[in-house]
C-alpha cells in the first residue's frame, strides 16, 4: 500500500506510517497519533466516571423534573442499558487571541446529545495500547476531520480525537419506546424526545379563576360584600385546584 509521514504534533518529528493506517505511535515521543487526511492529531480517551447504576438514578432524578410526565421517574420502565466509546473530534483554536475549544462528533449516529459533548480537558488519557477499555466497544470514526476545519473560525492550535464514553438508556412509558444518552464523564442526560407534562389542566384552572374574578369584579358594582365573599371562596378554589393538578396531573 505504501508509506506516508507526517508531523508529530507534540514534537514535531516525522513519523512515518502505512498509507492505510489511521494511527500510529510515534518513535520519538512515544505520543499515540490520530492520522487524518487533513493532518494528525492526537488520540485520547475518557474514562467512565458513572457506574451503571449511577447511571440508573441520575436517568430517575432526571425523569422527575418539572417538564416530564408527571411520575415519569416511577413509571417509565426500563428496557437496556448500554455503555459505549463515542468518537468525537476537539479541536482547539486560537480565535481573537483568545483559545476556543470546539467538539464535534466523529461517528455517524442518531443519539441525541453528541453534538453537545463538552471534553474536559483535564480528564483526557492519551490513548494507546496500554489502555484498558474494559471490555467497553469503540464505535470507530467515519467521518473525516476535514469536514469541520474548513468550517471553523480562528488559527488552528491542536487537534485530536477523543472516544467519549457513553451511557444509552432505553425506556418505555404508556407503550411508546424512548432513548435518552447520559455523559458518561459528567452525569450530563441528553434526549431528544420525552413524555412531556401536559399544560391543558393548569390552563383550564387559570382560565376559569380569571372568568370567576372578572364577573365577580363586575358584581362589586352593585354587591361589594357579596363580590368581595365570592372573591374569598374563588381564591380558596383555584389554589385548591391548582394543587390537585400539581399533585395529581
Amino acid at each position: 500500500m505504501g508509506t506516508a509521514s507526517v508531523g508529530c504534533p507534540k514534537c514535531g518529528a516525522r513519523v512515518e506510517f502505512d498509507a492505510g493506517s489511521k494511527f500510529v505511535r510515534c518513535s520519538y515521543c512515544a505520543s499515540q497519533i490520530y492520522i487524518d487526511r487533513s493532518g494528525a492529531g492526537f488520540y485520547y480517551i475518557l474514562p467512565f466516571l458513572v457506574r451503571e447504576d449511577n447511571a440508573v438514578g441520575i436517568f430517575k432524578r432526571w425523569a422527575a423534573g418539572p417538564t416530564k410526565a408527571k411520575y415519569l421517574d416511577q413509571r417509565a420502565q426500563l428496557a437496556g442499558s448500554k455503555r459505549q466509546y463515542f468518537p468525537v473530534y476537539m479541536f482547539k483554536r486560537l480565535v481573537d487571541g483568545k483559545e476556543l475549544i470546539r467538539v464535534e462528533p466523529a461517528g455517524s449516529t442518531t443519539l441525541p446529545g453528541l453534538h453537545e459533548l463538552k471534553v474536559p480537558a483535564g480528564d483526557l488519557k492519551v490513548f494507546d495500547s496500554k489502555y484498558d477499555v474494559g471490555g467497553v466497544p469503540l464505535i470507530q470514526p467515519d467521518i473525516e476531520m476535514g469536514a469541520y476545519l474548513e468550517k471553523l473560525p480562528g488559527a488552528g492550535k491542536e487537534q485530536a480525537l477523543v472516544f467519549f464514553p457513553i451511557w444509552t438508556l432505553d425506556y418505555v412509558h404508556d407503550g411508546k419506546r424512548y432513548q435518552v444518552v447520559i455523559d458518561g464523564s459528567s452525569g450530563e442526560v441528553f434526549a431528544a424526545d420525552f413524555p412531556k407534562r401536559g399544560s391543558g389542566p393548569y390552563l383550564a384552572v387559570a382560565g376559569v379563576g380569571y372568568f370567576a374574578f372578572l364577573a365577580e369584579a363586575l358584581l362589586s358594582y352593585f354587591s361589594p360584600w357579596l363580590a368581595a365573599m365570592l372573591i374569598a371562596v374563588t381564591v380558596v378554589c383555584v389554589f385548591a385546584a391548582s394543587l390537585f393538578v400539581a399533585w395529581r396531573m
